[in-house]
């Protein structure tokens, strides 16, 4: 850019000084018998601060008149940004070898204070749902000693609290732990409003086992760490609130996609309950009735059904739902509206359909018994008992009682 086109962008920024630019055509000994002189350090600044080699080509030009020398050596540096403040110095420095005496700006005074202190550091992020059913609630709040301090809580919905643990750190080194929370690629933690956090551990703490005692440290920071007001959400209402479904059968489809890729759930019971669930599963295919292959997939798909009403009737289908809700909070907090979506329609079919209606929870019974019901090895007959081959019915796919949900 040349020095006059540099005046013209200087005349479409300082409207005040427009009128005395324009007429001077880019001479600067004329700018300079235009310009007011606090008009002329206005400009001259600005060509310093925007267009570096322009306001040198122009403050070159003025040193050579008297006054246009004096304004020059008067600049006042703190005025211009730090690249602007380095030629500023410059110029002055070459007045200073030409015998022109340049004012010395005085320091900028100083207030004796406190030393500076690192932002604080706040917040409350959850994990989402790991196949098991239990995440990571981390809550940290400023330490009077001038760091922070963080909690971090174990939670399940039928367990309650697993474990506990409160540490005590500097803000840079949890703001690392942190950021290795919220970016690390498997079931990574999201931002939660503080209140909503602590209600996700008042609920896990009401059905923590009466029997069983709670981790050790947390009843001194139990009311710090489940008391809010009476307007506090859950996470997975949150989602719901913000996420409107409609009653579009796909996202049940796709919310067993989720479970099938791990995305989602399972959340198995107990170990004794699927254990015996496969044994009514054995007993069921072990008997010498069954010989087709379409009579064997009925009757898994019987005892499934059976199992489905036993595990997931009263509290077993509120516990379902309300974890596809918080795995909608997540999904949604990392962007995946759909995936979002698809937990909340999971989370309405648990509250509205009868277990055995609900495809979801095929799926659930299925993901965590299919190695073990792999292992009877039960295939297709060739054939009925005499060898006709019509008994496993001609032409049909039924080859094995092993599929997929």
């Amino acid at each position: 850019m040349s020095l006059p086109e540099a005046l013209e962008a200087a005349a479409g920024a300082l409207d005040d000084d427009a009128d005395a630019i324009r007429p001077a055509n880019g001479d600067p000994l004329r700018l300079l018998e235009l310009l007011e002189p606090e008009a002329s350090q206005r400009v001259l600044l600005w060509l310093l601060d925007h267009h570096p080699d322009d306001g040198i080509e122009l403050a070159e030009e003025w040193e050579t008149d008297p006054a246009g020398a004096e304004l020059v050596a008067e600049l006042p540096e703190k005025e211009l940004g730090k690249a602007g403040r380095k030629v500023l110095r410059r110029l002055k420095h070459r007045l200073r070898s030409r015998g022109i005496e340049v004012a010395r700006e005085a320091p900028a005074a100083k207030v004796a204070g406190l030393a500076d202190v690192e932002e604080g550091l706040e917040g409350a992020w959850i994990t989402p749902l790991d196949p098991s059913g239990a995440r990571m609630a981390i809550l940290v709040e400023d330490h009077p000693s001038m760091g922070s301090r963080l909690f971090e809580v174990i939670l399940d919905d039928e367990r309650g609290l697993v474990s506990f643990e409160v540490y005590s750190a500097s803000r840079g080194k949890l703001r690392r732990f942190l950021k290795s929370l919220t970016e690390r690629s498997g079931h990574p933690a999201v931002e939660v409003e503080e209140r909503s956090l602590k209600a996700v551990i008042a609920r896990a703490l009401a059905v923590h086992p009466k029997d069983r005692g709670l981790p050790r440290g947390f009843g001194e920071w139990r009311t710090r760490l489940t008391q809010t007001d009476g307007d506090a959400k859950l996470p997975g209402e949150l989602a719901r609130e913000a996420l409107p479904i409609d009653d579009d059968a796909g996202l049940l489809d796709r919310a067993v996609g989720l479970i099938e890729a791990g995305r989602a759930g399972p959340w198995p019971p107990s170990r004794e309950i699927l254990s015996e669930l496969f044994q009514k599963i054995r007993a069921a295919m072990d008997s010498p009735l069954i010989v087709s292959g379409a009579t064997k997939r009925e009757r898994l798909d019987s005892v499934l059904a059976e199992g489905a009403d036993e595990i997931y009737a009263g509290e077993g289908r509120a516990t379902a739902a309300h974890r596809f809700r918080e795995s909608a909070f997540t999904f949604w907090k990392r962007g995946d509206e759909d995936a979002a979506r698809a937990c909340l329609a999971a989370a309405t079919a648990f509250e509205e359909r009868e277990p055995r209606d609900n495809p979801l929870t095929r799926s659930m019974l299925w993901l965590p018994l299919a190695p073990a019901i792999a292992e009877l090895e039960i295939e297709e007959p060739d054939g009925d008992a005499d060898g006709s081959e019509a008994a496993a019915g001609e032409g049909s796919d039924d080859e094995s009682l092993i599929v997929t949900p």
